[in-house]
């Protein structure tokens, strides 16, 4: 019995499983790869290879890995071979001094940029912020003009248009040359968007949410000119180790620095986080956010809830009113909003760092947090 290759295709895509990348497999992978950089060998290499491949789904590495093929040589060898274009240089010549010719160029390349450009900005005008935020007419324009590569469907729809051979491949070479030119127009077109709106950055690049001090938990002078955000987990290790670098940085700094904490409770891979971080909303009630949160990063391997009424003890708090208020989960949704402001930046991970020396500024900090990386990435973002 022989399958037709495009439906074993289709077989062969739904056995494939595909899923989002899952938090603890990420989780996992970082620990193995951390490991590595620490014990460098080769079972903690393939350790750490095997558990990054594993946090993507199948579908998406095969993607990866045939979609250069399938998408410059396997398509276009498809669809010229099926729609039957001739090229030679006496239909080349032909075709450009066919009415047919410039018809499918000014429609492809000119009509969708028109029609599109025109449709969009008609529609924005009637409901305004229709448009997502960074979207501009320009670079809608760039989008309209790529509209134009019709390829594919575009040769086709030749066949049932047009009945003759002639007037047919006219039609196809002028499909191409449209697909050519309505690239270039469209590189054109997205360069000068962003030379009139520069990008401001994409998501999880800047703090969506500007530092507010009558509600984020501030260490250093409220009007300090430079600013350290951390997203942290009361559990994670690495958060832990990070207090220290933040120690430092403050002392290089002292009240030319603000240090602004928030809650990102890594559920499945932290357990006791969660609760730890409404337990340092309940100490900020009676005033003693920052000592409750030295001491949970000093006691980060004894978080249970009868560890946190412990600690809550020792520090002299209200212990009936901490109790009340853990009970209750009165500040439950203090700690859900940082954690969905997390989330809607694309913030995964902690700890995770913004610097700047401006709200407007405060952009996303990768690579190492140690003392001397953070200080350097400060004065950077004060010399600018």
């Amino acid at each position: 019995m022989c399958i037709p290759p495009t439906l074993a295709g289709v077989l062969i895509a739904l056995i494939l499983p595909v899923y989002p990348p899952r938090r603890n497999e990420a989780e996992r992978a970082g620990k193995l790869t951390r490991a590595f950089r620490q014990s460098p060998n080769s079972d903690y290499a393939r350790a750490a290879q095997l558990s990054v491949l594993r946090a993507v789904s199948v579908n998406e590495r095969l993607l990866r890995v045939y979609q250069p093929y399938t998408a410059f040589l396997v398509v276009p060898i498809f669809a010229l071979a099926n729609a039957g274009v001739v090229i030679t240089g006496q239909t080349v010549s032909d075709a450009l001094r066919s009415p047919i010719t410039w018809g499918v160029i000014l429609g492809l390349v000119l009509g969708k940029l028109v029609g599109i450009t025109a449709a969009t900005a008609a529609f924005s005008r009637l409901r305004p912020g229709s448009l997502q935020p960074g979207l501009t007419l320009s670079q809608v324009s760039g989008g309209a003009a790529l509209a134009g590569i019709g390829f594919t469907i575009s040769l086709f729809i030749v066949d049932l248009a047009l009945e003759s051979p002639d007037a047919a491949n006219d039609a196809r070479i002028g499909v191409l040359v449209a697909a050519v030119l309505a690239t270039g127009w469209g590189w054109v077109l997205f360069r000068l968007a962003d030379r009139r709106h520069p990008p401001e950055g994409v998501t999880g690049h800047v703090l969506l949410r500007p530092v507010d001090p009558d509600r984020d938990h501030l260490r250093g002078p409220v009007d300090a000119p430079l600013t350290l955000v951390e997203y942290g987990d009361f559990e994670c290790p690495f958060c832990s180790k990070a207090t220290g670098s933040i120690r430092e940085v403050h002392a290089h700094f002292g009240d030319e620095l603000r240090y602004v904490f928030r809650h990102l409770p890594l559920d499945e891979a932290h357990p006791h986080a969660r609760f730890a971080a409404e337990a340092a909303e309940a100490a900020a009630v009676q005033g003693r956010f920052w000592d409750m949160h030295d001491h949970l990063f000093v006691n980060s391997d004894a978080l249970t809830e009868d560890e946190i009424y412990e600690h809550a003890e020792q520090l002299g708090l209200d212990t009936e009113r901490f109790a009340e208020d853990m009970r209750l989960g009165r500040y439950r949704h203090r700690v859900e909003d940082d954690d969905l402001d997390a989330a809607s930046s694309d913030v995964h991970g902690t700890p995770t760092f913004y610097i700047g020396a401006t709200d407007s500024d405060l952009t996303l900090h990768t690579g190492p947090f140690d003392a001397a990386t953070l200080i350097r990435k400060l004065e950077e973002a004060r010399a600018r």
